[in-house]
């Protein structure tokens, strides 16, 4: 068995492409892995953290017009770019998505997707059998029950694959706070999406801002 270790195996946002399969309301009707409105959150934080990287994101559906488009709130964060409607349930097998991919000239390829056992796994095992280094993003994924959830993440293991979450995604990307340039977007996006630590965090900034009250003067 080949163990993913050293500071090569890690994330790089200049090497890394995302790939966001069918957040569709279709796939979110029979979502029972987790709560779903969890799902929409993860994913959305995880397209937003993308962006700030620069980390190339295609998004794509499975049959839109019966299925449903993807959610608006993903969408939103990529304005006008187009979204690859497929018929195949495997990703990889459509020509267009993996075009798509290998024209970023990254190898460090990204899933997230509902379902975790049939859209997510099915591209991640076929794309790892071929080269590509896999990531696949649990809490933005999610699956029909539990256990199919669970059973596909130990399949996707099984062959190889790196299993991580969102926010373990975004700090690896980003790497040193030393790093500016994306240290204040990534920080507005925890507080929109990281629900106690961003209130937490604007909780210390509202304290570093409240002016100590002066101590009360002592008579002579």
């Amino acid at each position: 068995m080949s163990f993913r270790n050293g500071l090569d195996s890690l994330l790089r946002p200049e090497d890394s492409v995302l790939v966001l399969i069918d957040h569709q309301p279709y796939q979110l009707a029979n979502l029972n892995s987790h709560d779903p409105q969890a799902v929409v959150n993860n994913t959305t934080a995880l397209a937003k953290v993308a962006k700030v990287f620069g980390v190339p994101t295609i998004l794509t559906s499975v049959i839109a017009e019966r299925g449903g488009l993807i959610f608006k709130h993903v969408t939103d964060v990529f304005p006008g770019q187009e979204v690859i409607d497929r018929t195949f349930i495997n990703t990889w097998e459509d020509k267009a998505v993996v075009d798509a991919v290998k024209a970023t000239g990254r190898k460090q390829l990204i899933i997230a997707g509902l379902w975790t056992e049939v859209c997510v796994a099915m591209p991640a095992i076929q794309a790892a059998g071929e080269g590509w280094d896999v990531t696949v993003i649990t809490d933005a994924s999610g699956g029909t029950s539990v256990e199919a959830h669970e059973v596909a993440i130990q399949r996707m293991i099984g062959a190889g694959i790196n299993m991580m979450t969102w926010l373990a995604v975004a700090a690896e990307w980003q790497r040193d706070w030393a790093r500016v340039d994306t240290a204040g977007p990534l920080t507005q996006v925890m507080i929109d999406h990281v629900g106690g630590s961003g209130v937490a965090y604007l909780w210390e900034q509202q304290l570093l801002n409240t002016p100590v009250a002066a101590e009360p003067t002592v008579g002579v």
